[in-house]
């Protein structure tokens, strides 16, 4: 896992505007874990599961149902921002909205038929709450 942008700082942003953040693998649970651990990034996660954590693989939405129950947000008040089809088909199956993002190796024609919006990192991730209030 390489950042695309420095984690810490935008979590930490992230969480100082309230939001409540998550991760969805379709990897397992533990290595996901490892991967936030080694980036000391994983005390500004709320939510982590893998596709073997009991909630299904994407794109089912089991994860992001999960997610949105742990937190106490009603899905529709939840973003899933991903790089895959499989993030944003499991997103819109559970009824967020979605933003992709070109980080992974899905390009923007792939992605932005299945988004609210493409953003080339997650870093611009603030920008484009701020355009959404």
């Amino acid at each position: 896992m390489a950042e695309a942008v420095p984690l810490r700082p935008l979590l930490s942003a992230l969480r100082g505007r309230g939001l409540k953040i998550g991760l969805a693998t379709n990897d397992t649970e533990a290595p996901a874990r490892a991967h936030l651990a080694a980036h000391d990034i994983s005390d500004l996660f709320d939510f982590v599961s893998g596709y073997d954590s009991g909630h299904g693989p994407k794109p089912g939405p089991g994860m992001c149902l999960a997610f949105a129950r742990h937190v106490g947000l009603l899905p529709e008040h939840c973003v899933m921002v991903g790089d895959s089809l499989h993030d944003l088909h499991a997103g819109r199956a559970a009824g967020m909205r979605c933003v992709a993002v070109l980080t992974g190796i899905a390009g923007r024609d792939e992605l932005a038929p299945h988004a609210d919006a493409v953003l080339d990192h997650v870093g611009q991730l603030p920008d484009w709450l701020d355009q959404q209030a």
